[in-house]
């Protein structure tokens, strides 16, 4: 989706507000693609002293399998977008990830959500930032509570063990 910055773009002070849907189905995850649904991405966009400052949020809702536990889950995210948008790259030597360059008058909005979400997830899929993953040796989940294998004894220290069970 194409994002109109004609009537800001000379004209400092002025703003627009933009909300779109992006269709980001598509985007494999590992090895799932969590975003089943629509992303919605809201905001404005404000020419500061010539500098267009894009500030908004995307929300969706993401679909995934834990990577400590292997359990689905589901959760809603809310990730923020700070962009700069620009008609030129100074130095694409050392392009920041976070400036976008402009396509004549207007801004392509599906690769700028696609990229925010993309830099701001995080490296693993997790249920939740708590989650205990399974047992090393039975393969329970740990979330469901814990399971009955004996803890495994520091090999240095089996002659203490020795001495207790005399």
């Amino acid at each position: 989706m194409r994002l109109g910055l004609s009537q800001i773009i000379d004209r400092p002070g002025e703003s627009i507000s933009y909300s779109a849907v992006v269709d980001l189905s598509d985007l494999q995850y590992g090895t799932c693609f969590p975003v089943t649904e629509p992303v919605l991405a809201s905001g404005t966009v404000r020419n500061t002293a010539g500098v267009l400052v894009m500030k908004g949020k995307i929300t969706t809702c993401i679909h995934g399998i834990c990577d400590r536990c292997a359990a689905e889950f589901d959760r809603d995210m809310e990730l923020p977008i700070d962009a700069v948008l620009v008609t030129e790259l100074a130095n694409e030597e050392n392009e920041d990830e976070w400036v976008f360059t402009l396509e004549g008058d207007s801004a392509d909005l599906d690769d700028i959500v696609r990229t925010v979400f993309v830099l701001n997830m995080d490296s693993k899929l997790l249920c939740s930032d708590d989650c205990q993953g399974l047992c090393c040796r039975c393969g329970k989940n740990l979330n469901e509570g814990p399971c009955s294998c004996e803890k495994e004894i520091d090999p240095r220290l089996a002659a203490l063990k020795q001495l207790l069970n005399k």
